[in-house]
């Protein structure tokens, strides 16, 4: 029970750096940011090899690069499509 709060936690502060470094708002604020912090930490972990410090077995940096990532395809396909 501990470990999925600490991964919600994680989530919602990576999806909050990714907002914040893209400069873009995510949609549903507390929720979004979560959402956008936990599938921006795994696409980072996929696509990015590991490096820099690593919390809980997950590694900041490549976390938030995908997250940023992610948060800019978001944006880019509400703008697209809205």
């Amino acid at each position: 029970m501990n470990h999925m709060l600490w991964t919600l936690i994680w989530g919602g502060i990576v999806g909050a750096i990714a907002g914040w470094i893209a400069g873009k708002d995510i949609p549903f604020r507390i929720i979004g940011n979560i959402v956008a912090g936990l599938i921006g930490s795994w696409i980072g972990g996929k696509l990015l090899p590991v490096f820099g410090p690593v919390w809980g077995g997950i590694a900041i940096i490549p976390s938030i690069i995908g997250a940023v990532i992610l948060v800019i395809l978001v944006s880019w396909l509400m703008r697209r499509f809205a």
